[in-house]
This record gives C-alpha cells, sequence and structure tokens, in this order.
C-alpha cells in the first residue's frame, strides 16, 4: 500500500526530471543556432548596410542566453504605476516615478540578479530547475502617449523579445487597455494582468472590480491565474496631533504589497524560464534570418540592377553615337551579350561566351515584338540618322538638331530592349539557370509586364542629354 502511494510521486518527479534535461537541451540548442547565425553569417559590406539593427538583435539575444537573462516587460497607460510596481519587485528605487504628463518616455530596461529572489523565497538552489541567474525588468511609456500606429508597434518590438509581459492597470479595464491586451497576448508571450493599487479600494469594491475584470472583460484573453492584485506604493494614513492641538491625518509610504506577484514570476521562471528563453531566441533567429536572407537578395538585385544599367547605357550611347546601321544591330548585340556573360560571373554561374550568345537568342526569340520593334527602328532611324549626319558640314550644322532628336529615339528603344533582356537574364540566373516551372516565353512574358518602358526611356534620355 505504501508503495503504491509512492508511485505518482516518484513519477512526477521522474517528468519533472525529464522536464528539466529537455529544457536545458533546448536551451543548448537555441544557443549554438545563435552562434552558428552569427559565425556564419555571409554578407558583404553593401548587403550588412541597413542590416545594423537585425544583427545586434541577433547578438543581443545570444548574450542574453549566455547570461541566463530572463525579459520582464511592463506596459499600461500613465499614472498606472508601472514603475512604481517594478521598483518594488526589485526593493529599490531604480525606474523613476510620476505621474505628470507620464515620466517614462522611451524603454529603459535594468538587470537585477535573482540571488535576493531564492533567499527571500527559499529556494533551493541546489536543485535541478530552469530558473534563470537574472532578470531585465524593462519599463515602456504609457500606451495612450504614443498614437495608434506607434503604440502598436512598440508593443509588437517589445513582445516579440521578451520572456513574460505585465500589463499593468489600476481599476476597471478601459477599452484602449482591452485593445492593447489583445495585441499582446497575439504575440504568445505569458502575460500577467496586475491590477495594481488595490489599497485605495474599499475591500468590497476592489473584489467587485476584480470580479468584473474576471468574469466579463478579459475572459477571453487571460485565466483567472493570470490576474493578480497588487499595491506597489501602497499609502498608510495616519492619525497626527496638530501645533493647535487638532487632529488631523498625513500620508506615508506603505510595505509594497507585491509578494504574491513576485512568487507567480518565480513560478513562472522555474517552470518555463529557460523553455521561455529558448523558444524566443529560436523565434527571433527564425524571423531575423529571414529578414537577412530577404534583405541580402535585395540587395544582391540592386546590385544585379547596378549592372544592367551599365550596359543599357553603354549600348544607349554607343547607338546615339554611331551613324552606321550595321554596326548598331551587330554592336548592340555584343553588347546585350557582355552582359548576360557579367550577370553570369556576378550569380556565379558559369557561361562561355556560345552559352551566353545562345540564352541571348532564346530570349531575344521569347521577346518578340519588342526586338522586332528594335531592329525595325534601328533600320529605319540609322538610316535618317546617317543622312543627317552626312549632310550636316553641308548645312552649316543645322541638320544636328533633328540628329540629336532621332539618335535619342533609337538609343533609348534599343536601352529598354536591353533593360529587359538584363531582368530576365537576372531572373533565370537567380534561379540557378533554370526556368523553373514555366516555359521561357511564359517567364518573359511575365517580366516584360512589371517593366515601366516609359519610365525607363525617361531616365535614359535624362543621362544621355546629361552627357551629352
Amino acid at each position: 500500500m505504501s508503495q503504491s502511494s509512492e508511485d505518482p510521486e516518484n513519477l512526477a518527479e521522474t517528468i519533472a526530471g525529464f522536464n528539466t534535461i529537455q529544457a536545458e537541451r533546448n536551451y543548448q540548442q537555441a544557443q549554438d543556432t545563435l552562434r552558428r547565425i552569427l559565425v556564419e553569417l555571409d554578407l558583404s559590406q553593401r548587403e550588412r548596410a541597413g542590416l545594423e539593427a537585425e544583427i545586434a538583435e541577433l547578438s543581443e539575444m545570444s548574450l542574453k542566453l549566455d547570461r541566463a537573462m530572463f525579459q520582464v516587460a511592463a506596459f499600461g497607460m500613465v499614472g498606472r504605476g508601472k514603475s512604481s510596481l517594478l521598483n518594488a519587485l526589485i526593493g529599490s528605487e531604480v525606474f523613476e516615478a510620476g505621474v505628470l504628463h507620464g515620466v517614462t518616455k522611451e524603454r529603459q530596461q535594468v538587470v537585477w540578479e535573482i540571488d535576493n529572489w531564492q533567499d527571500e523565497f527559499d529556494l533551493d538552489k541546489d536543485t535541478p530547475a530552469t530558473l534563470q541567474e537574472a532578470i531585465e525588468f524593462i519599463d515602456t511609456p504609457g500606451i495612450d502617449e504614443v498614437d495608434g500606429q506607434e503604440r502598436q508597434r512598440l508593443a509588437y518590438e517589445i513582445a516579440r523579445q521578451v520572456d513574460l509581459i505585465l500589463f499593468i492597470i489600476a481599476g476597471d479595464i478601459t477599452e484602449l487597455e482591452l485593445q492593447t491586451l489583445s495585441q499582446l497576448r497575439a504575440a504568445g508571450k505569458p502575460i500577467l494582468l496586475v491590477f495594481n493599487k488595490v489599497d485605495r479600494f474599499p475591500d468590497r469594491d476592489k473584489l467587485a472590480i476584480y470580479a468584473k475584470i474576471r468574469d466579463e472583460r478579459v475572459r477571453e484573453i487571460l485565466s483567472p491565474n493570470e490576474i493578480m492584485l497588487v499595491a506597489a506604493a501602497p499609502q498608510v494614513v495616519r492619525a497626527d496631533r496638530r501645533e493647535d492641538g487638532t487632529m488631523g491625518v498625513s500620508y506615508h509610504p506603505g510595505a509594497p504589497q507585491v509578494a504574491a506577484l513576485k512568487w507567480r514570476i518565480i513560478e513562472i521562471l522555474q517552470r518555463e524560464g529557460k523553455s521561455l528563453a529558448a523558444l524566443n531566441a529560436m523565434l527571433a533567429a527564425d524571423r531575423i534570418q529571414k529578414q537577412l536572407i530577404d534583405r541580402k537578395m535585395d540587395r544582391r538585385d540592386e546590385a544585379a540592377n547596378d549592372i544592367i544599367w551599365q550596359f543599357v547605357m553603354s549600348k544607349a550611347i554607343a547607338i546615339a553615337i554611331n551613324p552606321f546601321t550595321a554596326v548598331d544591330i551587330i554592336g548592340g548585340a555584343a553588347i546585350d551579350v557582355g552582359m548576360i556573360i557579367r550577370l553570369s560571373q556576378f550569380y556565379g554561374i558559369s557561361m562561355t561566351r556560345s552559352g551566353a550568345l545562345k540564352l541571348f537568342q532564346s530570349i531575344a526569340m521569347g521577346m518578340g515584338g519588342l526586338t522586332i520593334s528594335e531592329v525595325a527602328a534601328k533600320l529605319g532611324l540609322s538610316g535618317i540618322k546617317g543622312l543627317l549626319a552626312i549632310f550636316a558640314p553641308a548645312t552649316g550644322g543645322i541638320s544636328i538638331a533633328p540628329y540629336t532628336a532621332v539618335a535619342l529615339t533609337q538609343a533609348s528603344i534599343a536601352g529598354v530592349s536591353t533593360y529587359a533582356i538584363g531582368q530576365v537574364t537576372k531572373t533565370y540566373l537567380a534561379n540557378g539557370a533554370s526556368w523553373g516551372d514555366g516555359s521561357p516565353k511564359s517567364v518573359i512574358d511575365r517580366i516584360l509586364v512589371t517593366i515601366d518602358k516609359h519610365s525607363i526611356v525617361d531616365r535614359i534620355e535624362q543621362e544621355l542629354g546629361t552627357r551629352f
């Protein structure tokens, strides 16, 4: 009988031991993953530009895991006592507290070693647990001090980083508080709704407000054990005898009533501390790594576009200044093939000149109408341009103006064609020298639809005008 009564306890201890081991493994895996990402971050100097914040966030997350840090952020409206509550939890006046237009204007944080709480609650430091070594308390501006869009951004930015959210109220919850609480809950982090300043309410009113919040306001968002009642900075009323002998009252700071909240935080730390920290780190690493990859692709795309534009202008200039039709067509094709070779080098794909010529022919056939119009324009406009150039001396330079207009038109048409060939080539190479699931014609048609020919012509003419 005695043996069977001990079995549930043994089973519970075994499960707890497995949970602790798994939490430690997850934590170690998160540390290793972040370190590997930071070490293997393959970004050029150009790609790093604009990514400093993301890289710094990864470094901070890695440091947080190395220091066994658990982050707790306080949210709430002005005057709800966020700073006072954090001071009461820490046991020291480290956050500036006040209610006049709100004192906290931006995020503030303080690191607090958890040894004091271990002593206060007589926690056994030698037993395996997921308790972290330090807590970073984060104070935030009042949610009613910033506009809706900024408030949502602030809530999202902080909530996605921290491990536990304390949402502070000081009475029945308002519509703005309820809306922000819902946004924070969507972040998937543990939340404690902290009903502060309960010392200002008679017991009957305090319990009535608590019941209303629990049963009506946040029933769909939080469970009852996620709602805490505290008095971070209670005022004690004392009877004093005045100098004239009459009696009066004075208010004095009382002892903070936050022990239950402290213990609740400790419970979360012991039960989920390392698991939450590891999960947050992995989620952040995944999100940031995707951002880095996307940004790297954007930077690579921008660099490829720069290469394409260099060849666009080279071709436009060559066409503009050359009066001979045959040279226009042959020279223009040579520039396009050269661009394909340069892009293949940029994307690290080996391609011979004959291979580039075949790709050029395939793209030109797929583009159809655009290249035909380019050839027609070259044949027609080159003839006119050649005549105007020939007669320039005889006309005393009068034919130069129409020559320039014809040259610009022809150069612009040629430039648009090269730009389109470049964009198709870029897509083909970025896909590993493959057209993917579609045919070359379908890929080309999809790209041509996205090209704004008028803006390209304007840009070519503007640059040519500047150069000439």
